[in-house]
């Protein structure tokens, strides 16, 4: 009898492990995450880069558009528009020195400044740029994914 309350305790215990850690790491790919952030047209006075996300490949899906604009007071903010990708854990918005970013490799590849977390995985977010940054030597915007080191969408910029 104790052997097989044992044994009990143990499948229950390994499968409440596994259970958590399953819908940790797979439920962002079924919850969307929606955000609508708008920034306001009177902040808009100088757009300095612009881009449009795409798929990263075939499970990493992006679309919308990301503009860098240098706003009234002298700092720069990102702003993503009309902007859906697929979900995951641990997302984050950097900017990357390099351009045509193809792969993982490329953004490990290249200097990158992150913008933080990733606030939705569907809408339209601004992100601040840190001042100080030199806007010109950063070509390109990608959804990462930290936790695992992968790209999940990537934005070549433009000016």
């Amino acid at each position: 009898m104790k052997k097989i309350l044992l044994t009990a305790f143990v499948a229950g215990a390994i499968g409440f492990v596994a259970g958590n850690a399953f819908w940790y790491l797979a439920s962002p790919l079924w919850i969307d995450n929606v955000v609508s952030e708008e920034l306001p047209a009177a902040l808009q006075t100088n757009q300095v880069a612009q881009g449009s996300f795409r798929d990263a490949d075939s499970s990493h899906k992006g679309k919308g558009n990301a503009t860098i604009f240098e706003i009234a007071t002298g700092s720069n903010v990102l702003h993503l528009t009309d902007f859906e990708t697929t979900n995951g854990p641990d997302l984050e918005v950097w900017l990357v020195k390099a351009s045509d970013i193809q792969s993982s490799a490329d953004v490990k590849g290249s200097d990158w400044l992150s913008l933080g977390q990733l606030k939705g995985n569907i809408g339209d977010q601004t992100y601040i740029i840190p001042e100080g940054t030199d806007i010109s030597e950063y070509l390109s915007v990608v959804i990462w994914c930290e936790q695992f080191g992968v790209l999940f969408s990537p934005a070549d910029l433009s000016s």
